[in-house]
């Protein structure tokens, strides 16, 4: 059996564990077989992951005695809507499956959102597994219980808080991921530092690029911080009522952008997070929270390791600052008409704003030019 780390996310009875190290796929019928305890299995990826790793767990469970059912979708964050959610509860549900069956999603942030919100609504709720194979999903996504679905209004807006039974994380399948992927991730791993953790920025700050190397050492250590302060910040407030909202940082102007780049693939989650960060930094020291020294040490770092910043990002963004606003206004933490956003007093103390002033707000976004902020 291979080595692992393990994290708890305590959530009392629908506590479980995120195992994070390499060659965990090979075992992953091993471990997940006391969780199905004899229930039908269905394995949901995409065009991408599928070719790679659904042989391997699907042999691995079948090793175990499990059949498998698999669901192969479109790679893409177009991929999150209505029409692939009908397709993959109409296939389960032909093909028999129960409250006590399993899903499993083995790819992605879309592929594991997909799946979770699937099995939140089959028959009223069946278990299900996440097996994320990009850095971002292992970091973020995977962890905590949010599953989704996008509407034409934005991004994650139909969806349900539903927990996994197991998080598995095996830093081996990062070693596939295009640079431009890893990137992405790597732009969440960051968040943790910026929202609560000085100590992690700096050492990012020094390993960094360590990190992006998929250095075995490094790497392990990111994901584990990452999904332990993940794994805590839930723990305290699992349905997004207080502080969980501070995991959102850089997120409202991300999902702005694109909601503006119409989930195209020319622009990845992970990349307008990282120049959504950048903005909320700039934003907090024009709100005169934060210092231009801490926004500017964002950029740099982000520069230096060459995450996507407001000048990267598609035309359909920068060229149309005018309706970056009204996207924000779609933005799930909003309340009652007032927008809410997390922001900055420096790097590591990252707090939520309430009832900001669109007004100013809208000044900012129609001025805004990092050269010049």
């Amino acid at each position: 059996m291979s080595t692992y780390k393990t994290v708890r996310v305590d959530l009392g009875v629908r506590s479980y564990d995120i195992l994070i190290g390499a060659g965990l796929l090979d075992q992953s019928g091993q471990i997940c077989v006391p969780l199905i305890d004899g229930g039908k299995v269905a394995i949901i990826t995409d065009d991408i992951v599928g070719p790679l790793y659904l042989d391997v767990v699907q042999s691995s469970l079948e090793n175990q005695g499990i059949h498998c059912h698999p669901i192969t979708l479109p790679a893409g964050e177009s991929t999150k809507n209505f029409t692939q959610l009908q397709a993959v509860l109409d296939e389960l549900l032909t093909a028999g499956f129960e409250r006590s069956d399993t899903l499993i999603a083995l790819g992605g942030g879309v592929i594991g959102d997909l799946t979770g919100f699937a099995a939140s609504i089959l028959k009223r709720g069946c278990k299900f597994i996440q097996i994320p194979t990009t850095l971002l999903a292992q970091v973020d996504s995977s962890v905590g219980g949010k599953t989704a679905i996008n509407a034409p209004q934005g991004k994650n807006l139909i969806g349900a808080f539903y927990q996994p039974q197991l998080v598995l994380a095996d830093i081996s399948a990062l070693s596939t991921l295009p640079e431009r992927q890893i990137k992405a991730g790597y732009a969440e791993v960051v968040k943790y530092g910026l929202l609560g953790n000085l100590g992690f920025f700096e050492w990012l700050e020094r390993y960094g690029q360590d990190v992006l190397a998929l250095d075995d050492a490094a790497i392990s250590h990111a994901v584990a911080v990452s999904c332990q302060m993940k794994a805590d910040i839930v723990a305290d407030d699992e349905r997004e009522r207080g502080q969980r909202a501070l995991l959102n940082l850089g997120h409202s102007f991300g999902h702005a952008f694109e909601a503006l780049a119409q989930y195209k693939p020319d622009l990845l989650h992970g990349e307008a997070v990282s120049a959504g960060m950048a903005m909320a930094f700039e934003y907090s020291t024009a709100r005169g929270l934060c210092t231009t020294q801490d926004a500017s040490r964002v950029k740099a770092h982000f520069t230096a390791l060459g995450l996507t910043g407001w000048d990267d990002l598609p035309n359909r963004v920068t060229d149309h600052q005018d309706k970056l606003l009204p996207a924000m206004m779609q933005d799930k933490k909003n309340e009652r008409g007032e927008i809410t956003l997390i922001l900055a007093r420096a790097i590591g103390d990252a707090f939520v704003s309430k009832g900001e002033d669109a007004e100013f707000l809208n000044n900012f976004l129609l001025g805004y030019d990092p050269e010049n902020t």
